[in-house]
């Protein structure tokens, strides 16, 4: 009988996926700050060893108090992802940056760090589609804005860009988050704050330039700035996939988000 038992058993594990995926947390010199940034990188097996296949990136920004572990923590399955879809995801430390080289800090040089310093990282680190057909970059609500900062700015590094939930027009919160840090009071600044938010970067792009998702839940308070950003485009005649869904501002909505985010990029790299 307990023979039974163990042959079942191990049938029954004989038939489940089995992901060898490999979560690295590495510590990434930023030249440009002077200090080393913690990024935590999910691998699918397929790019590991020497014989490892080249595979797209997805760079994952965290919001507003966050860190590098904070993408892992709201999707745990990012590793099986990692296989199933063979991408690599890169989830830096941004602190409470907004992403931005901030015109007040000069020792907050987070575009500079994710556009180019990780990007070099992690091309020499691990087995990467190096170029912008095999890269991507998203991330919710500070992340969000953050990720469509860089790519729009940087559109030789990225092909394609998201944001979930993102702050993507930072002026209608001008106390919050510790952005005046960063930028200034608003009430003096204004032209800095002007240039320093998403919505005023669209301009920058002609319609092909991006693969562009974006998303908000339906009782998020970034939601009217999300559709503000999506009209814009729209008036540019930038293509772009935009979704409103039931959901709020937390953990729970963009771990549902996250999986339509990474099927868009998914089908943009196969392309």
């Amino acid at each position: 009988m307990k023979r039974k038992s163990l042959l079942f058993v191990c049938l029954l594990l004989a038939t489940l996926p089995f992901y060898a995926a490999q979560v690295d947390t590495v510590m990434v010199k930023s030249p440009s700050m002077n200090k080393e940034v913690q990024v935590v990188v999910v691998v699918p097996d397929i790019a590991l060893g020497e014989k490892g296949t080249d595979c797209p990136v997805v760079y994952l920004l965290h919001g507003f108090g966050g860190n590098a572990k904070s993408w892992i923590g709201i999707r745990p399955e990012l590793p099986q992802i990692a296989d199933e879809k063979g991408i690599i995801f890169v989830c830096p430390d941004g602190k409470n940056s907004w992403y931005w080289d901030s015109p007040k800090n000069k020792d907050s040089r987070y575009e500079t760090f994710i556009s180019s310093e990780l990007i070099k990282a992690i091309d020499k680190k691990y087995k990467t589609v190096a170029e912008p057909r095999g890269r991507a970059i998203t991330g919710f609500s500070m992340g969000g804005h953050g990720a469509l900062w860089n790519a729009f700015r940087h559109k030789d590094v990225f092909g394609a860009a998201g944001s979930t939930s993102g702050g993507v027009d930072i002026r209608p919160f001008p106390k919050d988050w510790l952005m005046p840090v960063q930028l200034g009071e608003m009430e003096t600044n204004k032209e800095i704050w002007d240039e320093h938010t998403v919505i005023n970067q669209v301009d920058k792009l002609q319609n092909g330039d991006l693969a562009l998702i974006i998303d908000c839940g339906e009782g998020d308070f970034f939601l009217d700035v999300n559709k503000a950003l999506h009209q814009r485009l729209l008036e540019h005649k930038i293509d772009h996939d935009f979704i409103t869904r039931p959901g709020e501002h937390n953990g729970e909505y963009w771990n549902n988000s996250i999986d339509y985010q990474i099927l868009y990029f998914s089908k943009f790299f196969k392309k």
